[in-house]
């Protein structure tokens, strides 16, 4: 196996998840700012140009950072990283598409309508980003609020692939100038937290 991947955010998640099961694979980076991710030998691998792409030893591809998460973990089950019963897999399901879709993604449509890497790649909408930068902080204080039962992780009393999507989530808001806001009590407990694990540096 070899992971093609980059600096980007989706990168990031499977670095994290590979560090947290303490999965060692051959590396390849896609330098974007060289346009590395459009040449032919990369779409033939990824039609859309876009990275973590995992190369099997057959030749086959899985893009998708959570579809490649879900296939190492079938490879190396412990620690469970996406729930170890029924329960607290429906569980780390439904706190990873919350996290997906009311942080990152919210974080993420910020950066897509408003940093000139992306004007080629999408149709921007720059009041669209700022309608979304607006709404950020409410969201976090909905997290919050959510933590405020003492829980250490997203989704209970075990490390997921919740708290990596959520891991990304800071981590990215940071470096577009949106980082968790003050008054965050529960959601700093829980960032500072993570940001102790060996696998922040992935």
């Amino acid at each position: 196996m070899r992971l093609y991947q980059g600096d980007g955010p989706n990168s990031y998640r499977v670095r994290i998840f590979m560090a947290e099961k303490g999965i060692a694979v051959p590396m390849v980076r896609i330098d974007f700012a060289k346009g590395e991710h459009r040449f032919p030998e990369f779409l033939r691998l990824n039609s859309l140009g876009q990275i973590p792409v995992l190369e099997l030893d057959d030749g086959a591809v899985i893009t998708e950072s959570i579809a490649i998460c879900r296939y190492l973990e079938e490879l190396h089950p412990e620690p469970p990283l996406f729930g170890h019963d029924a329960p607290s897999r429906g569980k780390v399901e439904m706190w990873s598409r919350r996290m997906e879709q009311q942080i990152f993604a919210t974080i993420g449509n910020v950066a897509l309508h408003s940093d000139a890497f992306f004007a080629e790649r999408h149709t921007q909408v720059p009041a669209f980003a700022e309608a979304q930068r607006a709404e950020l902080p409410r969201k976090w204080q909905w997290l919050d609020r959510e933590l405020a039962d003492g829980r250490p992780f997203i989704a209970g009393d075990f490390f997921s692939t919740a708290d990596i999507i959520g891991m990304v989530a800071s981590w990215l808001g940071e470096v577009f100038g949106m980082p968790i806001p003050d008054g965050a009590e529960n959601v700093h407990r829980w960032d500072k937290a993570m940001r102790a694990r060996p696998s922040w540096n992935a």
